[in-house]
């Protein structure tokens, strides 16, 4: 098996326009995530989450009330300090929508599945002999889609998809629904910054290749038989500038009807399938 650890910070800045849908709720002046996960799927109080945390409980992110000071609440930032579990600072009202139980200002969520260490993960690849092929979805956060793509790369046996610690797709139950159980086979890594991510790629001999509406190269016409990792963005904002650049190629798919753009799910499938073309798999 491989080590499930993380790799490293990310960058934000602008995007360019790719191919998921974004459902949110505004609360002040940001937004969040309206959906409830059932209550298997969190823990509530701060003391619970650090026993979690000390017993080698895999959290996806942890909720805290945003004006919490309390001795405790710094033990448990202490606790996740060089972890990859991002931590967001919310108003009460947010806490109260996921449980009527007295959650003392702190509600983890738990992930349903481990994460892998992309600089682990990579030599073993090689070492086993095989081509990689890996998926990096850059600010896709509907569990839908995410789902569809991770059944997608598993039937054409891509290695693993990498996601960003923050600003991307929280892995539960629908998730893994959705991807038809190919997340319980199919590595996940969780980085904290896809920029450094993606230049490690490129210098561990990875073509990395970022599908956009804005390239002008058709998506068949590079070459998808080298160590290849596929960058896709969100529908809504595309893939980071600051990311876009580390690619080495950026490739559109054709459009010839009044849509301009497909959904993040079925135009991941468009790339992979070519890999599976080009490779003669």
């Amino acid at each position: 098996m491989f080590d499930k650890k993380p790799f490293a910070r990310p960058s934000r800045g602008p995007r360019s326009s790719s191919t998921s849908t974004f459902s949110t709720s505004p609360i002040g002046n940001r937004t969040y995530d309206t959906r409830r996960p059932p209550e298997k799927e969190m823990i509530f109080g701060i003391r619970a989450i650090i026993e979690a945390i000390d017993a080698g409980k895999t959290l996806d992110k942890i909720l805290l009330r945003r004006d919490m000071t309390s001795t405790i609440g710094k033990e448990l930032l202490q606790k996740l300090q060089g972890t990859i579990t991002p931590v967001q600072k919310v108003p009460v009202e947010k806490l109260n929508q996921y449980t009527d139980k007295n959650h003392q200002g702190a509600i983890a969520f738990l992930s349903p599945i481990e994460f892998y260490n992309i600089e682990n993960l990579v030599p073993t690849i090689f070492e086993q002999g095989k081509t990689p092929l890996l998926m990096v979805l850059d600010g896709v956060t509907d569990v839908r889609n995410f789902g569809a793509i991770a059944r997608t790369c598993a039937c054409a046996g891509a290695d693993a998809i990498i996601i960003g610690t923050h600003g991307s797709v929280a892995i539960n139950g629908d998730a893994i629904k959705t991807s038809a159980g190919a997340l319980h086979s199919l590595p996940v890594c969780k980085v904290d910054n896809l920029q450094h991510c993606l230049q490690y790629l490129r210098d561990s001999g990875f073509h990395v290749i970022a599908a956009t509406e804005h390239a002008t190269v058709n998506y068949t016409d590079v070459d998808m038989t080298t160590p290849l990792a596929i960058v896709m963005g969100s529908e809504d904002k595309g893939i980071y500038e600051g990311n876009l650049r580390i690619c080495s190629h950026q490739v559109r798919i054709p459009m010839s009807g009044v849509i301009e753009s497909l959904n993040v799910s079925v135009a991941a499938g468009v790339m992979l399938y070519e890999v599976i073309r080009q490779r003669g798999l």
